[in-house]
């Protein structure tokens, strides 16, 4: 059963993790036009979640706070709508650091982000 939001748990919202994630130098990336999506897999820690995502959308990119905010609704509501795909894909020591990154400077429809996330989530699950 899919839960109805994304648990507080299931964010990265820790700057150790962020840094980790980015700076270590072994995270791997993957690109699917408008998002990019990097990751790592590291041992988990006692009651962390299997899978910790950060969606990132620059102002650069898209000006309007409003819009980010919905694009950012759009990737998270398509990963937890799909994130059995990598719940599924972990050995039960393993945690998953995900960050989505929006590459594009418009808008997409709600149905055109989620093939592209869940389409990501799937190539990551094959290479896990």
């Amino acid at each position: 059963m899919i839960a109805p939001c994304l648990k507080k748990r299931e964010r990265m919202v820790s700057q150790k993790l962020i840094d980790t994630l980015f700076g270590g130098g072994c995270s791997q990336s993957m690109a699917a036009f408008p998002l990019r999506a990097v990751y790592i897999k590291k041992e988990r820690a006692q009651g962390d979640a299997p899978v910790q995502i950060l969606v990132s959308v620059p102002k650069k990119r898209i000006k309007h706070a409003v819009d980010r905010n919905r694009v950012k609704r759009q990737v998270r509501e398509a990963f937890r709508q799909h994130k059995q795909l990598l719940y599924e894909a972990l050995a039960e020591h393993e945690q998953l650091l995900l960050a989505f990154i929006w590459l594009s400077d418009e808008h997409r429809p709600s149905r055109d982000v989620e093939s592209r996330v869940v389409g990501l989530m799937q190539r990551m699950a094959e290479k896990l």
